[in-house]
């Protein structure tokens, strides 16, 4: 699979300077943690989840979580194992190289026991699973999720990734904020190899406190929110070595509400053959969610859970590293082979650092692998307009 491989050859390399490399589903984990991109959720009900994954994954979606705990009723759980069943069977009787075409496929799940049960009953498409995302976890509820992977994976041969979810009272609650971090850190530090991405559930949160933030509001703009994401990062998205990638809290909205304050998105970045472009962002609440990834990567996440297909190209496209950024992780780079100091960026526009610098600069060469670099003329108003659903 390739990040805009659903884009025709002839416009990515217009619009790339570096084009997307692909990958598979076993590729390295480090690469698989920055390439999981806006993670699409799906309610395992669906009567044609088959044919849901086909569909998006020729649009564009790389990774898709196929939910069993908070998206569907209660009552329905049973219904909804016995229908991932049925639907991985169906996509596994495609013919051959269908494994390729498809987005990296997670299940989430309730329990632990689901896991071990469920990769039993998926039987030979076991091999399209990539993982389970564990919900609510913490040092408590994460080593029963943890020790059943483990035995899945040996019963399967399969690798079989988890990401847990972060969204326990206990971790917004103040006063068992600290141990909860610390017991998630030693939880998932022992089992790092299987451990791809940490996830952020921002509407548990919100719930502990009964709020909901509006379309017009980012999830950094509920300050207990915020409070909790920074802490998260300070101690599990490290860039030491001893992090893990931490992704973006869901964006709830996709249709319009009534505005209360001015859209945020500001129209200089739009030609005027892109103005229908930017009023379509803008009734869909496409704005907020704009501010918000560019956030929450100045606040050290990457990718983003999605609920709503729209979200993806937009995620997608704020993903792609600009030759502006690419020249200076480069330079930074370069210059940090040969012993450090400071230097002017390329664009004679700031001060690029070379030691302070450098783990960004690593990271942003990762994301250039795996979203590639768009050319100098080009920006996110090109790349998302390329990347949306022709009618």
């Amino acid at each position: 699979m390739r990040h805009f491989g659903h884009i025709a050859s002839d416009i990515r390399s217009e619009l790339f300077h570096r084009e997307p490399q692909e990958f598979t589903a076993d590729s390295s984990a480090r690469t698989l943690a920055t390439a999981l991109g806006a993670t699409l959720y799906s309610p395992a009900t669906r009567p044609r989840l088959a044919d849901d994954v086909l569909k998006q994954a020729a649009r564009g979606v790389v990774s898709m979580v196929l939910c069993l705990e908070d998206s569907i009723d209660d009552r329905d759980v049973a219904a909804g194992e016995a229908n991932l069943v049925r639907q991985f069977a169906l996509l596994d009787a495609r013919p051959e190289p269908a494994a390729d075409e498809l987005p990296l496929l997670f299940i989430r799940v309730r329990t632990p026991e689901q896991i071990t049960d469920l990769v039993a009953r998926l039987g030979a498409s076991v091999r399209l699973l990539s993982g389970f995302v564990l919900p609510k976890f913490t040092e408590e509820t994460g080593v029963p999720f943890l020790e059943a992977l483990s035995r899945a994976e040996a019963a399967s041969g399969r690798r079989l990734f988890a990401m847990p979810v972060l969204e326990s009272p206990a971790l917004l609650h103040l006063e068992s904020r600290v141990e909860t971090l610390y017991g998630i850190a030693n939880t998932v530090d022992k089992h790092r190899e299987r451990v791809l991405a940490l996830r952020l559930g921002v509407t548990d949160f919100c719930s502990t406190y009964g709020l909901r933030r509006a379309p017009a509001m980012t999830a950094y703009d509920v300050q207990i929110v915020a409070s909790v994401i920074a802490d998260v990062v300070n101690v599990l998205g490290r860039a030491d070595g001893s992090g893990f990638t931490v992704t973006g809290p869901v964006w709830e909205y996709f249709r319009h509400h009534e505005r209360m304050f001015k859209p945020l998105l500001r129209s200089s970045p739009f030609k005027p053959e892109s103005e229908d472009l930017r009023t379509a962002l803008i009734e869909r609440d496409m704005d907020g969610l704009l501010r918000e990834i560019e956030l929450d990567r100045a606040n050290g996440l990457q990718g983003k859970t999605c609920i709503h297909p729209s979200h993806v190209p937009v995620v997608h496209a704020l993903s792609v590293v600009t030759h502006e950024e690419f020249s200076d992780a480069g330079d930074i780079l370069h210059e940090d082979r040969s012993g450090g100091g400071v230097l002017r960026s390329s664009y004679t526009n700031k001060m690029n650092e070379v030691k302070p610098h450098r783990a960004w600069a690593e990271r942003t060469l990762l994301r250039a692998e795996v979203f590639g670099v768009a050319r100098e003329d080009v920006g996110f108003v090109e790349l998302l307009g390329a990347s949306l659903p022709q009618s």
